[in-house]
Order: C-alpha cells, then structure tokens, then sequence
C-alpha cells in the first residue's frame, strides 16, 4: 500500500467520523441526548451500528467529540507560553483571545447545543469528568516545566486554581447561550470577568511558571518554580 493509499484511507476515516458525529449531534438536539440510541445514529449516518461504536467508545463523545482538543487545551497554552511569560498570563491570553473568536472550546456552541448540554445528566457530568482531565493534564505539564518534585504540591495546586478560572467562565459561556444571548453579548460580559478572574489569582500565580529569556550566550534556565 503506498503512502497515498494510506492519506486516503485515513481522510475517508475522519470523514466518516465527522458525519457520524454531526448526524448524532442533529438528533440529540432534535430529540435530547438521552432519547436518542445509537440505532438511530447508525441509521441517520447510514453505516453500521458497530462502526458508530468503532469511532466513538462513548456515546457522550459523540456529541463532545472535540473532547481531546479540549482537555489538553491548558497544558498546551502554558507549553506554548512566550519567554518572559508566565503561566498565569500565557491562560489568559489564550482565553481572551479564544472569547474574541467566540471558540467552542471554551463554551461558544449555540442555544440548541447548550440547552442539549445542559438538560442531559450524561453529558454534564461527562464536562464535569473532561474538567477534571483538563487539571490534571496542566498539574502534570507544571510539573515537569517548573522541575517539581513529586511530593511537592505547588503544581498541582496551580493547577486547580488556574482549571477553576476555565471551568466557571464555561459554565457561564454555556448558561448565557442557553439563555438566549448572542455570542458578542457573552464574549464582552465575559472579557470582563475573565480579567477580574485572572487579577485575582495574580498575587498568587503572577510569578509562576514563568519562562526564561534566552540570550545568545546564555544556555535557556528552568521556568521560575
């Protein structure tokens, strides 16, 4: 099988993917999360129920199929921090800046997918586990960028904090969509409270994390623990 075999045998994968996941995601607006069976799916994306479960192990990611995306979204924002940037401020950078997109990754998905969301036991309590991966995810990134001990709980305390900034901003992101506001009336209400969020914390993680300038003449320091 040559290469091009293989790139098109994958594209034909995620595609496939894709249309199950949007074919799921139509029915359980249409019909709510917990009402709709995986038949029904199959049926919608006209493939096998076998293959729905072959792509999606949970029916809950189908309709939070970016759940991976999602919950290394932090550790990733702080891997990628400038120098001279310190966690803290490399989150919420990307957070403004994900507000200004109006990004589903941090809760911008619409009244229909919000009302889904929220009225379904399954899929709440499915953010609530995606949240807690999210943590850990950036307690483990601290961990190893500031040089931590195992023992020593500074990262897994930031962690906590700077999830909690996310997690409470998401929910509101998710209510106010519920509630019927526009996507530019959530994102100026929310810059604010993003940035009094982030203010809060700084006394305490201002400091943290940060990356070290690199000079031309100087080898590259650990983060500031």
């Amino acid at each position: 099988m040559t290469s091009a075999d293989v790139g098109l045998r994958e594209l034909k994968k995620q595609e496939t993917r894709q249309l199950i996941s949007d074919k799921a995601t139509l029915l359980f607006i249409e019909k709510g999360f917990e009402e709709t069976t995986i038949a029904e799916i199959a049926t919608a994306a006209r493939v096998a129920k076998k293959t729905v479960t072959n792509y999606f192990a949970r029916k809950e990611d189908l309709a939070l199929d970016q759940h991976e995306e999602f919950t290394n979204g932090l550790a990733n924002a702080v891997r990628d921090r400038k120098p001279g940037e310190s966690a803290l401020a490399a989150l919420r950078r990307t957070f403004l800046d994900a507000l200004a997109e109006h990004s589903p990754v941090i809760g911008f998905t619409g009244t229909a997918f919000a009302t889904m969301v929220l009225e379904s036991p399954t899929l709440t309590a499915r953010l609530r586990e995606l949240h807690e991966l999210r943590e850990e995810a950036l307690a483990v990134l601290l961990t190893t960028e500031t040089g931590a001990d195992t023992d020593d709980v500074t990262p897994v305390m930031a962690a906590a904090e700077l999830n909690a900034i996310d997690r409470v901003l998401f929910r509101e992101v998710l209510r106010r969509s519920h509630s019927g506001e526009s996507d530019a009336e959530i994102a100026e209400a929310l810059t604010k409270a993003a940035q009094r969020a982030f203010e809060l914390l700084e006394p305490a993680f201002g400091d943290y994390a940060i990356r070290e300038q690199v000079s031309d003449s100087c080898p590259p320091s650990p983060p500031r623990r």
